[in-house]
């Protein structure tokens, strides 16, 4: 499953930019344009680390971080702190309020991605596992290496992307469009029937050995890794 990231921020285009480029990087992301709006979606589910404007609208980015840390439920959620406060008596009323880091503007964003990670890999590093499982399958991200039970499966670039992409939401159904999108981009001039093919080869390298098939085909749909309605594969 990929770490859910809750940025709250007002400035529209920064928001989206962080959006875009922490979701290029494999996380979730869910957005709050000022503290009202992140209490509610907090309310609603609990992000792995919240990124948060010192100056957003309704309560303020050193409210919010209070309210998170009086919420016995999410007290321990990570929240990294945006500001373009850089006074250092502002900085250590952050951190003595619980931030657990701080990024002063301007910042790039692989700046802020590394600090996310940095601090997921502290508090939460189980988030920052480079091995994905799902029942006997087993991608190593760091080895590039692909495992059913016992035996090595071997992959193209292409479908270990696209076993990657299963891999981080099982039991999804995509449509074929979705993931022309995600796995090859959305730029590049692919035809559907592309992914019909590569599904295929797919198959073929995880199901060698003849063990049930995790790649479920909805018909008009799409596809997705789902061991409910896994079969023996057809010969």
């Amino acid at each position: 499953m990929k770490p859910l990231i809750l940025i709250v921020e007002d400035e529209a285009a920064l928001q989206k930019l962080l959006a875009y480029n922490l979701e290029a990087a494999g996380f979730e992301v869910a957005q709050a344009f000022d503290g009202e709006e992140a209490l509610t979606l907090l309310a609603e589910r609990t992000p792995d680390l919240v990124v948060v404007d010192w100056m957003i609208p309704q309560l303020s980015g050193l409210e919010l971080l209070r309210r998170i840390r009086r919420r016995p439920e999410q007290a321990h959620v990570p929240v990294v702190m945006l500001t373009a406060r850089t006074e250092e008596p502002d900085r250590l009323r952050g951190l003595e309020l619980g931030a657990d880091d701080y990024v002063t503007k301007p910042f790039s964003p692989a700046e802020l991605i590394a600090r996310i990670r940095a601090v997921l890999r502290r508090v939460r590093p189980a988030l920052t596992d480079q091995v994905l499982e799902f029942q006997d399958l087993r991608l190593d991200l760091a080895a590039h290496r692909v495992f059913r039970g016992a035996r090595e499966v071997h992959l193209s670039p292409t479908e270990f992307r696209l076993l990657r992409y299963f891999l981080e939401n099982p039991g999804r159904v995509f449509s074929r469009a979705q993931l022309l999108d995600r796995v090859w981009g959305g730029d590049l001039d692919i035809e559907l029937r592309t992914v019909d093919a590569t599904i295929r080869r797919l198959r073929r390298a995880l199901n060698a050995a003849g063990e049930p098939d995790l790649l479920r085909t909805v018909r008009a749909e799409g596809y997705a890794l789902d061991l409910k309605f896994a079969t023996a594969p057809s010969r």
